[in-house]
């Protein structure tokens, strides 16, 4: 074997050995975590984002991208598991579901991973045309908030998903109260008067938006509350998350950039 050949062999292998060493085995035992529905929802909604940037292996260890990994949750036949790892890098596998696995499971894998490829699926797309009005009187339109990053979070006040989630958004607006070319906006679902009624008891930091049912329901299309949004300072949709801890790990990234 040729000196250059022997470099270059050499190089590849070092690089597919790195590779390999930086995920380990599953964090928990696959054919386990599936016994009963319950210890899975644990699991999954403790351990599993998907709206987060992650690392997506198919079911024998290789990369795959997200939009292929989202596809084949949503067709039923396998769930995903956090693989242990050294670093801060996540990475996800496919496991088979069993055949004997609680229906619950693959249902509920089935419909999460439908909403989630949804959304993966609008960013990168212009966040759709509107022009409203918050609960203080100012409009707000797509050309009022060019040249800001606009974090945006959708609500309604019988969410109780959407509610648990208000301490943590407040400390963020806080966090970031130094920035100004940021703005924290959200879109409820409900009446001037109910929400004025609702956030006397619990307040909300973001500015927020009444009678915005049919525009989350016919042009967002959203299917599960709370989603947030982060667009960018000229309109365009970088993130789609499901939960403040994916929205408080994009936003860091994003302003770090």
């Amino acid at each position: 074997m040729k000196k250059s050949i022997q470099i270059v062999f050499l190089f590849l292998v070092a690089n597919f050995s790195f590779g390999q060493i930086n995920f380990g085995k599953p964090e928990v035992n696959p054919d386990a975590i599936q016994l009963n529905f319950l210890d899975w929802n644990v699991y999954q909604i403790n351990n599993i984002m998907l709206s987060r940037d992650f690392i997506a292996l198919d079911a024998a260890a290789n990369v795959i991208s997200k939009e292929t990994f989202l596809n084949e949750l949503a067709l039923g036949n396998y769930f995903p598991i956090k693989l242990l790892t050294k670093d801060a890098t996540i990475y996800y596998q496919l496991f088979k579901i069993n055949a004997k696995s609680d229906t619950s499971i693959k249902a509920t894998i089935m419909q999460t991973a439908f909403d989630e490829k949804k959304n993966f699926e609008m960013e990168g797309k212009l966040f759709p045309e509107f022009s409203c009005k918050d609960l203080n009187g100012n409009l707000i339109t797509n050309n009022s908030m060019k040249g800001k990053i606009v974090v945006i979070k959708c609500w309604y006040i019988h969410c109780a998903a959407c509610i648990r989630e208000f301490p943590k958004v407040n400390n963020l607006v806080e966090n970031y109260k130094n920035r100004n070319d940021i703005i924290f906006l959200s879109l409820a679902e409900d009446t001037p008067e109910q929400l004025d009624i609702f956030l006397n008891k619990k307040p909300l930091s973001y500015l927020v938006v009444p009678n915005m049912k049919i525009y989350m329901n016919e042009v967002l299309q959203l299917n599960a509350f709370p989603t947030h949004f982060i667009v960018d300072k000229e309109g365009r949709i970088l993130k789609v998350l499901s939960n403040f801890e994916s929205l408080e790990v994009a936003l860091e990234k994003i302003c770090a950039d």
